[in-house]
């Protein structure tokens, strides 16, 4: 029973982790003068995506690849069609042409990368289908062009990527949050493995299924209130921005990153999940040249939101 009331505490406990660093770690970047666009491109963007991370550092470190691999692709797909999708309901969310024609195309391939790379079966015949280190840092490299390519729009429009307000704080505070941050991260990213293993087992569930849904959703969010908010508050380029830019991230850093620490065995049926990602992205992309040009409306929202639910009960029929 502790490790199930732990498993949700896990949750709570990760999230807040992931902002207590954050706030730390502005905090000391903007007192060594680093610029807000710094900030909002490597610390913030980093520190939403830490829950993802944690859990998949955890998981891949014990061998439970299957929740790895689950937890990235499960939250990509409700990164899409859950987060923008309610998002959007709040609000339509416009959205620019850079991200319409690089940074969704690159969201894309992301994912057809990382089914490329994982079906050794299929592309190569080989006995076991692997993401193997040497593919974990290829996706890494990817990343950093990635990051190359998001500094330089970033300086070009000298736009903070983020909305969120970079408090400086003293440097003992700082560290303390930095400290408790990392501390509740660990904390909290095992807890949510060791009970996604659990509940697993006990329900005579895959941990795959775990993975894509409670776990993937759990870690998402961080995206899901800034999103939702950004979307209340009508600042559509952080609602979308930050979910396309949590979908690259979650691919090229946190799975390449899972991979290097130990491989990851990549099962057939995770095809059909690599395939949702694939479709969910299309879908927004298409739907951007569907009524109004480069707008997410309400009733796309709607029928993403939808799809999504669509997807949750194919899962529990897969079982």
């Amino acid at each position: 029973m502790l490790t199930y009331i732990l498993f949700v505490i896990g949750f709570l406990v990760l999230i807040k982790g992931a902002d207590w660093l954050v706030e730390g770690a502005a905090s000391v970047a903007k007192r060594l003068a680093v610029s807000d666009i710094a900030i909002g491109l490597t610390v913030v963007a980093f520190g939403t995506s830490m829950p993802e991370m944690m859990v998949n550092l955890f998981a891949s470190a014990q061998g439970n690849t299957e929740i790895a691999i689950g937890n990235i692709l499960g939250s990509n797909i409700a990164n899409i069609l859950l987060i923008l999708g309610i998002s959007s309901m709040i609000y339509p969310l416009s959205v620019h042409k850079n991200t319409v024609w690089k940074e969704i195309p690159l969201s894309l391939l992301a994912v057809v990368i990382v089914g490329l790379l994982a079906n050794d079966v299929l592309v190569d015949g080989a006995a076991a289908s692997v993401l193997t280190r040497s593919e974990g840092l290829t996706l890494i490299g990817f990343f950093v062009i990635f990051m190359y390519y998001t500094f330089g729009i970033a300086k070009a429009s000298e736009e903070n990527i983020s909305e969120r307000e970079v408090r400086e704080h003293g440097l003992v505070r700082s560290l303390v949050f930095v400290m408790a941050g990392l501390l509740a991260l660990v904390l909290g990213g095992a807890w949510i493995v060791n009970g996604a293993v659990a509940l697993a087992s006990a329900a005579g569930l895959s941990q795959s299924l775990i993975g894509l849904t409670i776990v993937a959703v759990g870690t998402s969010l961080p995206e899901l209130a800034t999103s939702v908010v950004a979307a209340y508050r009508k600042n559509t380029d952080i609602a979308i921005g930050n979910v396309v830019g949590s979908n690259i991230f979650n691919i090229f850093w946190i799975l390449g990153l899972s991979a290097v620490i130990r491989p990851l065995s990549f099962n057939a049926t995770a095809n059909a999940d690599v395939a949702m990602v694939i479709v969910a992205s299309l879908l927004l992309f298409l739907f951007l040249f569907v009524g109004k040009k480069h707008i997410l409306e309400r009733w796309q929202g709607l029928g993403f939101v939808c799809f999504y639910i669509g997807y949750l009960i194919f899962l529990v029929m897969r079982g």
